[in-house]
């Protein structure tokens, strides 16, 4: 009665059914009780794990019996082909980001944080809460809990000048995440086949939602200290473009901060041609040697439709963000979001609420800042020291990466299997150009597990190229 692990009660019972003929019926819970020393819970754990597997099927007040195998045909779907017709659009293929590596990879290549760098007590706890009190049978406001959609607007507001309105939480719209955020943006600011602005590179999920919405995406050059305002003038003129997404604050993938000089200059060539600028705001909650600033904090003319997501800093599976805008393009927004979606889950806002509202939300994002100093410094003297053939020419103030170019004429594809057959996934730096890449580069997670074997990671790179 010791042994709470299901596990091995279903090894044995796999190997019972390996045996035994289709229909037949299993011991019962009373038999594998008595046989493995277990509780019954564990074992309707087990036989509930191999119901699901499809190993063996449950009749009520009968018993458990080996599920009848099956003929396998293939099925002809060709009249698919014809019934769906050409796409609306051809989509990329998912980041190489999202893929899941081995767990005795060094994943380098993965958006996110490990989770030993997640509030996870608060996380927990949270939404322990959350299914317990009103928000687990409750439908939330289209636009969202309004507690939540004040924090979003006091977040803003707190780095707003003092002769500049601060925003509300009626100005925002709370969504499951970002990626719907920038999907609903660009279909509400951009028709289809017109025009949109980005710098390159770029994150990879607004390409690809600017795909999904049908819009047609005109690269500007950036520097160190954002998009080049010679360039974005005459990208605006040349294209007529009513909208721009940019990342100000740590870009996504290479770490570069806008200086206030130039959040400005971009500010006022937007309101000069009348544009949108979508801030992703995606690592306001990354901060490492700077502090974030928003440029929506600057706005007080509605330029800027600003997203935000919980999601990075908090949990995978607290997809909770957030978009904030002023005049009558918050309404197709929140048209856009309900024609999608109706509403955010309740649940999840209720727990995201709590978690950003407790005191130790505070005292984690201090704790973390240290902690993301430790593993950018430690990967970028890896890289320095065991693979002098990446360059990072920017070690970045915010975020989760490190954008390191490769010598020139490498096989990216080719390096990132290389790389892998040596136990390190990489990101190919390819899915960051919304046109034709630039030059070769790798994007590389300092967030990963087991930051210890960064050198290690580092050297075996090195050896790929």
């Amino acid at each position: 009665m010791t042994d709470d692990s299901s596990d091995r009660i279903v090894a044995a019972v796999r190997r019972w059914l390996a045996e035994a003929p289709p229909g037949a019926r299993l011991p019962s819970t009373r038999q594998l009780v008595a046989e493995h020393a277990a509780s019954p819970v564990t074992v309707q754990k087990a036989l509930r794990a191999l119901a699901v597997a499809g190993a063996i099927e449950s009749r009520p007040g009968v018993g458990n019996f080996v599920r009848e195998s099956r003929a396998v045909r293939s099925t002809d779907h060709g009249w698919q082909t014809a019934a769906l017709g050409a796409p609306r659009a051809v989509l990329p293929r998912i980041a190489g980001a999202l893929r899941a590596a081995p767990e005795d990879a060094q994943a380098l290549h993965s958006g996110y944080p490990e989770p030993g760098l997640l509030p996870a007590r608060l996380v927990r706890t949270a939404l322990t809460r959350a299914t317990r009190g009103g928000a687990a049978t409750t439908r939330p406001p289209a636009a969202g809990l309004w507690e939540l959609r004040a924090w979003f607007a006091a977040e803003i507001a707190g780095a707003t000048p003092a002769d500049h309105p601060a925003p509300t939480g009626n100005d925002v719209i709370i969504t499951p995440g970002s990626q719907s955020a920038l999907t609903s943006a660009f279909r509400a600011l951009v028709p289809p086949g017109h025009p949109l602005l980005v710098e390159s590179p770029t994150y990879w999920g607004a390409i690809l939602a600017a795909h999904q919405a049908g819009v047609h995406l005109v690269p500007v050059a950036s520097d160190a200290e954002g998009p080049v305002p010679a360039q974005l003038d005459r990208a605006l003129r040349e294209t007529g473009a009513r909208a721009i997404y940019v990342q100000p604050t740590y870009a996504n993938p290479t770490g570069a901060q806008w200086s206030a000089r130039r959040s400005i200059d971009v500010l006022e060539l937007a309101r000069h041609h009348g544009a949108f600028l979508v801030e992703d705001d995606w690592a306001h909650d990354f901060a490492i040697d700077t502090e974030p600033r928003p440029l929506a904090a600057l706005d007080p003319t509605g330029h800027v439709v600003y997203v935000r997501s919980l999601t990075k800093s908090t949990s995978p599976s607290l997809r909770v963000g957030a978009i904030a805008a002023r005049g009558p393009v918050l309404d197709r927004l929140l048209a856009d979001r309900a024609a999608e979606s109706l509403y955010t889950s309740a649940v999840l806002q209720q727990a995201a609420l709590e978690v950003v509202t407790d005191p130790g939300w505070r005292s984690h994002r201090r704790r973390l800042r240290s902690q993301l100093r430790e593993r950018r410094d430690l990967l970028a003297r890896s890289i320095r020291d065991h693979a002098p053939s990446l360059t990072v020419d920017h070690l970045p103030a915010g975020g989760l990466h490190l954008w390191a170019r490769l010598p020139d004429g490498t096989d990216l594809d080719r390096l990132v299997r290389a790389c892998e057959d040596r136990g390190v996934w990489v990101a190919s730096g390819d899915e960051w150009f919304p046109t034709e890449p630039a030059a070769p580069y790798l994007r590389l997670n300092f967030t990963g597990p087991d930051p210890a074997s960064f050198p290690t990671a580092a050297a075996s790179i090195q050896a790929a190229v």
